[in-house]
């Protein structure tokens, strides 16, 4: 069957690959921008409120993935924005897709594994307690940012929060800064290297959304990360071996703090090991469940 899906964050890494996902599936794509919009576009403004979506119904699904991107120094404006961006851009087009008629069947709002904050070696499932927000600011942030999708919860769409965990990719993410270093013989753990790192292939991602779309059986948080999560030590051996190149120059979690404040303790030094319950129970087949053959494609993509 073909849907109607209006995707916001199109533009992004996530997004690029959902899109080209869905519309190898044969689903039609509208995309939010925030810029003129062009054919197969609608624009929408998250910061000033401003989304009608009257004129673009029906709407069979909604995938949405907007949100300013967390990977540098946290300012004290740069937190503002990450934190707005998601939680005022979520709660605009909630309600916007809550007063359609009909409602669409569901909504997919981005989530991350953020929100079960620095757990060092606890196995963490969806079931699981989440981080104070008191003490976390992505765990803030990320409930927040699951609490905004409410109002089209209440008008009865069916809402998947995906938690993405660190996404491989050489364009864009944590893979692509380190890889350079890599590359040069340079690389090495970060901090202590104890901290798990719960990963995830973009193919796998792109599948699994597109699976929230349409499993009617999938609602509320799905973790979205392979089912082997590693310590930041093995991700280091795995790519350096990847790579043939040796990995001796480990990195300081003081020098780590220095150079990216607080962004360093809740993300490249914080320790989440999830594992994608929901995902095995619903029979979804991961593509890449492996890190080395992860790598491996990853890395064959820039040859």
């Amino acid at each position: 069957m073909t849907l109607h899906v209006l995707v916001s964050g199109a533009s992004g890494l996530i997004g690029r690959a959902v899109v080209e996902s869905l519309a190898g599936a044969g689903h039609r794509i509208t995309r939010l921008v925030r810029t003129s919009a062009r054919a197969g576009e609608f624009r929408w403004h998250p910061l000033g409120g401003q989304l009608d979506l009257s004129s673009v119904a029906p709407v069979d699904a909604v995938v949405h993935l907007a949100g300013e991107n967390v990977g540098a120094r946290w300012s004290d404006e740069r937190k503002r924005r990450i934190r707005d961006s998601r939680v005022r851009g979520t709660s605009l087009l909630s309600t916007a897709i809550a007063q359609l008629r009909p409602v669409p069947r569901v909504l997919v709002s981005a989530s991350a594994i953020g929100i079960y904050g620095n757990r060092g070696d606890e196995l963490l499932t969806e079931s699981s307690p989440l981080g104070e927000p008191s003490d976390d600011f992505l765990a803030s942030v990320c409930r927040e940012w699951e609490a905004a999708a409410d109002s089209a919860r209440a008008a009865g769409i069916r809402v998947v929060h995906p938690r993405f965990g660190v996404v491989l990719s050489l364009s864009g993410g944590a893979l692509e800064r380190m890889l350079p270093v890599f590359r040069l013989g340079l690389g090495g753990r970060l901090g202590t290297g104890e901290q798990w790192m719960s990963w995830i292939s973009l193919p796998d991602v792109a599948g699994i959304v597109a699976r929230a779309v349409d499993d009617s059986s999938l609602a509320g948080a799905v973790n979205v990360t392979a089912p082997e999560p590693v310590t930041n030590r093995e991700f280091t051996r795995a790519l350096g071996a990847v790579l043939h190149r040796p990995t001796p120059f480990p990195v300081p979690a003081a020098l780590l703090r220095a150079g990216l404040g607080a962004m360093s303790e809740g993300t490249v030094l914080a320790s989440a090991r999830v594992l994608p319950s929901r995902l095995l129970e619903s029979g979804y087949r991961f593509r890449r469940a492996d890190l080395a053959s992860a790598l491996r494609d990853v890395l064959a993509e820039s040859q």
